[in-house]
Order: C-alpha cells, then sequence, then structure tokens
C-alpha cells in the first residue's frame, strides 16, 4: 500500500437538518430530505504521497446518497484545487477515492458510482468558529459551530464518530450551501442545515 500522510482542516455541509441522523445512527437513519446531498472539504496544509508534496492543497468530495447512506449506492465526485500538478492531482485522486487506504477506504464498499474529476481553484477560509469554502461555480458552502456555553470560542462537538474525516466532529449549522456538479444540485441558505468541521489527520 502506498505510503502517504496528510494534515489539515475539514469542513462539511449537507441537505439534512440540524442535527444530521446520519451521524447520530452510525449511517443507518433515512435523511430528513430522503436522499443525502454532502460536499466534503479537505485543505490539507502538510502532506505527502510517494514524496508528492501535497502541502497547500485543498479538495472536496461531493456526494449523493439515494437512501440512508448505510445502504450504499452513493454517487461520488471529486473537485481538485487547479494548483495541483498531473502529479499531484494523482496522488489526491488516490487519497480522496480510497484506492490508496486510509479513511476513504472504508467507504468503498458503499459506493456505487464515481462521477469524475473536476478541477476548480478551491478557496478554504477559517473565522473563529465560521468555516467558508468555494470552488469555482461548482460548490459554495459555509456553516457556522455552535458555540459551547462554557467554551464560547469552542463548538460543541461529538465524538467517537465513524465519519471518514475525523472521530470528533463540530457541530456547526450551515449558513450557504450551493452544489452543482456531477448531477449533484442543492441550493439552501436558511441557516438551518447541518454542518461539521474538524482537523484531521489521515495515513495509509
Amino acid at each position: 500500500m502506498a505510503n502517504w500522510r496528510i494534515d489539515g482542516q475539514y469542513m462539511e455541509t449537507c441537505n439534512c437538518d440540524f442535527l444530521c441522523p446520519c451521524i447520530v445512527t452510525n449511517l443507518a437513519a433515512i435523511p430528513t430530505e430522503g436522499d443525502c446531498k454532502a460536499a466534503i472539504a479537505m485543505r490539507i496544509d502538510k502532506g505527502q504521497k510517494d514524496g508528492v508534496k501535497l502541502d497547500g492543497l485543498s479538495f472536496i468530495v461531493l456526494m449523493h446518497a439515494p437512501g440512508a447512506m448505510g445502504a450504499g449506492n452513493m454517487k461520488v465526485g471529486l473537485i481538485v484545487d487547479e494548483r495541483a500538478s498531473a502529479e499531484q492531482t494523482e496522488a489526491i485522486s488516490a487519497i480522496a477515492t480510497g484506492a490508496a487506504g486510509g479513511p476513504m477506504a472504508a467507504l468503498g464498499p458503499l459506493v456505487g458510482s464515481i462521477a469524475g474529476v473536476e478541477r476548480r481553484p478551491i478557496s478554504f477560509e477559517i473565522d473563529g468558529l465560521k468555516r467558508t469554502v468555494r470552488a469555482g461555480e461548482l460548490v459554495d458552502e459555509a456553516c457556522e459551530g455552535v458555540a459551547s456555553a462554557i467554551a464560547p470560542d469552542q463548538a460543541m462537538g461529538i465524538d467517537n464518530t465513524m465519519h471518514p474525516a475525523a472521530s470528533r466532529l463540530s457541530l456547526a449549522k450551515a449558513t450557504r450551501s450551493s452544489f452543482h456538479a456531477f448531477g449533484i444540485d442543492w441550493d439552501d441558505s436558511s441557516g438551518t442545515r447541518n454542518g461539521h468541521f474538524a482537523p484531521f489527520a489521515w495515513s495509509g
């Protein structure tokens, strides 16, 4: 198996109402809209695969599950930072699809189709408890952490999850979600939908 490691920051929004039932039922619940549409954004602050440096690059895994996520048949598409070279794009693709092992490999049995790879400029911004990610015209998402009453500068969290990004996730509400790629379309700015963020450390 390939030798690689990436560390950085993750955030996502989805079309479920806050709090997403998928997380708290270990992917067994039907999503609140009947299906799941989610954009999982990863900013690599430091990383490499087989000697190819990946520092400063980002990618987004856009996914759609037609029902409960645990039932499988998910469609997955990948958006890679357009600044990535061909070698870097290949490395990120292997990591993001689980082909190189690591956390995303566990999702493999649940994926029915890989919809393809797009390249766009990706921005990933952090401001306190706020996270904002944009990828050209394909993804525009933002969320804000639900502040803890005992530690207002930190978000409340949920621990020991089976989420591939991290086992501990900060709870957040999506302030904006716009997905238009791979036949996955979603627009919402109600402030009632689900979000998460966390630092991550993946290896394979």
